[in-house]
């Protein structure tokens, strides 16, 4: 039986969307107070907690197969923990707005990758698909080329993230998980924990949380409970009552609302070119999103 678009659903595909995206000016906001790998840790941590109470809370099987943990851990490493990380530090060095839409060349990547690795066929369609997204990155990077060519590393930290994001994308693709999304999502959390916090007490300086200003902390529960928590719950509903490309969906709006709020939100300034590399790169996405993925991919973080 073909699954039902119904209101609900709907519903769920646009709130998944526009909490992703404003998670992109949230987190350039909370990065003024709070060093990036610091703010990754806690959201690792928070997320993994909220988590893991939904996934009891609905009698989802924690425990892996026999086997599968290694899996786990190396394709937690990439789609949660290396993305986010990545994304933190970028977002340090660049507009939320631009790190937004660089961020979303995911699928156009992963459609190369899951050619190269999972054997698809990489039709015209995907080609088409790379080229108009690499266009629209030329075209962002156009604003101002010499400050990009003087300081790149904002740019290319965000185009490690998406890459990171893409390997993970494919390594769930390969291979068909014993655990729900829900749970699979919780492993992937917690190997982020136990990744990001001996790193973020190493090499950032630490102050208590009590002098964090009562914004960020509101901001921060937001973080957590919407784009952390919220958004992987609704995409693991979503994933049982629609296909997967229907469902990713949902990731098109992400990078508009992102852009959008943070120009609205954070007074980044406005440009024909975010306008255009924008517009190239959702034009790009919902090319890439057309093909039938072979399992269902997890969603990201930022």
């Amino acid at each position: 039986m073909e699954p039902r678009l119904t209101p609900f659903v709907l519903a769920m595909v646009a709130l998944v969307g526009m909490l992703w995206g404003l998670n992109w000016p949230a987190v350039k906001f909370m990065l003024r107070e709070v060093p990036p790998l610091t703010l990754r840790a806690a959201g690792f941590t928070g997320g993994a907690i909220v988590l893991w109470l939904m996934a009891r809370m609905l009698g989802h099987r924690l425990r892996p197969a026999a086997g599968e943990a290694g899996m786990i851990a190396v394709t937690g490493f990439f789609v949660v923990f290396g993305f986010n990380m990545m994304a933190a530090l970028g977002q340090t060095l660049t507009e939320a707005s631009r790190a937004a839409i660089i961020a979303y060349t995911m699928p156009a990547i992963t459609a190369v990758l899951a050619a190269v690795f999972l054997k698809d066929r990489l039709s015209v369609r995907r080609v088409l698909a790379v080229v108009i997204g690499m266009t629209g990155l030329a075209v962002l990077a156009s604003v101002d080329l010499s400050a990009l060519v003087a300081s790149p590393w904002g740019a290319l930290l965000m185009l490690a993230a998406a890459l990171s994001w893409s390997i993970g994308n494919v390594l769930v693709q390969a291979r068909a998980w014993s655990l729900t999304p829900l749970a699979l999502t919780f492993w992937f959390f917690a190997l982020s924990v136990v990744l990001a916090w001996p790193l973020a007490l190493w090499l950032e300086p630490h102050g208590t949380a009590l002098g964090l200003s009562a914004e960020t902390w509101w901001v921060f529960g937001f973080h957590v409970a919407g784009p952390m928590a919220t958004c992987y719950l609704l995409w693991s509903v979503l994933l049982q009552r629609l296909p997967a490309t229907v469902a990713a969906i949902s990731i098109l709006t992400a990078p508009t609302v992102g852009v959008i709020s943070a120009i609205l939100l954070l007074g980044e300034p406005v440009s024909w070119q975010k306008i255009v590399a924008l517009g190239l790169i959702v034009v790009s996405i919902a090319i890439t999103l057309t093909g039938r993925p072979r399992k269902p991919a997890m969603p990201e973080t930022a």
